[in-house]
C-alpha cells in the first residue's frame, strides 16, 4: 500500500506543475522498487484555494506530498525509497520553480496495521 496525497496552493501553474506526469512517474518509482503493489498504489490531489505562505505575497506557492504506507519496511528502506521519491518530485517540480517561489515539502508515514482497514475487488 503507497498512497501519494498532494497539496498544492491554487497559485501554480498547472501545465508547468504537471501532476498527472508527477503521479504516473510516482506510481512507476514505487511498483519499480518492489516495495509497493501497483494495485495498491493510489494518488489524489487537492488545490488549496484559500492559503498563506510565509509574508503572504500573493505569488508565493506550494506543494506537499503526504505519503501513506502500510507497515513492515526497515527505516533504512524507507528513507532509500523516501529519498528516491523525494529527489524525483523536486527534478518534476524543476521548471516549476524556475518560475515561481514554490516551498517544496515531503514525508512519508507508516499506517497502524491494527486501525487500517482496506477492501478492493481486484
Amino acid at each position: 500500500m503507497a498512497h501519494f496525497i498532494y497539496e498544492y496552493s491554487a497559485n501554480l501553474s498547472e501545465p508547468l506543475l504537471n501532476l498527472p506526469g508527477l503521479m504516473q512517474k510516482m506510481h512507476e518509482k514505487a511498483a519499480e522498487n518492489k516495495l509497493f503493489p501497483l494495485s495498491g498504489i493510489r494518488s489524489r490531489a487537492m488545490k488549496c484555494d484559500h492559503f498563506r505562505v510565509g509574508d503572504g505575497a500573493p505569488d508565493k506557492g506550494f506543494i506537499n506530498l503526504s505519503m501513506k504506507i502500510g507497515r513492515g519496511r526497515d527505516l533504512q528502506t524507507r528513507m532509500q525509497a523516501g529519498e528516491e521519491f523525494w529527489q524525483m518530485m523536486l527534478d518534476h517540480l524543476a521548471p516549476l520553480m524556475a518560475q515561481q517561489e514554490v516551498t517544496v515539502s515531503f514525508e512519508m508515514r507508516e499506517l497502524e496495521e491494527q486501525v487500517k482497514f482496506n477492501h478492493r475487488n481486484f
